[in-house]
């Protein structure tokens, strides 16, 4: 059985700035004019970050989903809290690892998958300056790589 994915929205920067170590996939709860602005594509998760509320419920804060330009005036606010639908074991070890160990937990992507819309969250530690500046060097390193093989 394949399955038909859609990718949304990416943060890119995500794994430019943390060392992403394990990754969850967890359900949106959603309004009704969200639902077909992210069909529409019209979703940012660039500021986004996910905190967890006393161990028992995760919540995505600050992702841009666009009002859908065809609803009338009971149309979603944006930038507004969205619930996420993790398993409870999933979110005591999310909580755990950012209360003891320091890390955060970072949206990577939103996408819909079988019709369903849901979000790719990772397990992230921050990178350190030199860190980045490895990361830029191997790019540009592959990049001129790249360049050389096409010019031959």
């Amino acid at each position: 059985m394949t399955e038909d994915i859609k990718i949304v929205a990416n943060n890119r920067k995500a794994s430019f700035e943390y060392f992403l170590l394990e990754k969850f996939e967890a359900g949106l709860v959603l309004q009704g004019t969200e639902i077909k602005s992210l069909r529409a594509g019209q979703a940012s998760i660039q500021e986004a970050y996910v905190d967890i509320l006393d161990g028992k419920e995760a919540w995505l804060i600050e992702a841009h989903i666009a009002p859908y330009e065809q609803a009338n005036r009971n149309n979603h606010d944006p930038k507004r809290k969205r619930k996420l639908l993790l398993h409870k074991k999933q979110i005591l070890e999310l909580w755990n690892n950012v209360r003891i160990k320091g890390m955060t937990i970072v949206p990577v992507q939103i996408y819909l998958k079988q019709g369903r819309a849901k979000i790719e969250i990772a397990l992230a530690k921050g990178k350190k300056a030199y860190d980045k500046r490895a990361t830029i060097a191997k790019r540009d390193e592959a990049r001129d790589k790249d360049r050389a093989m096409r010019v031959r």
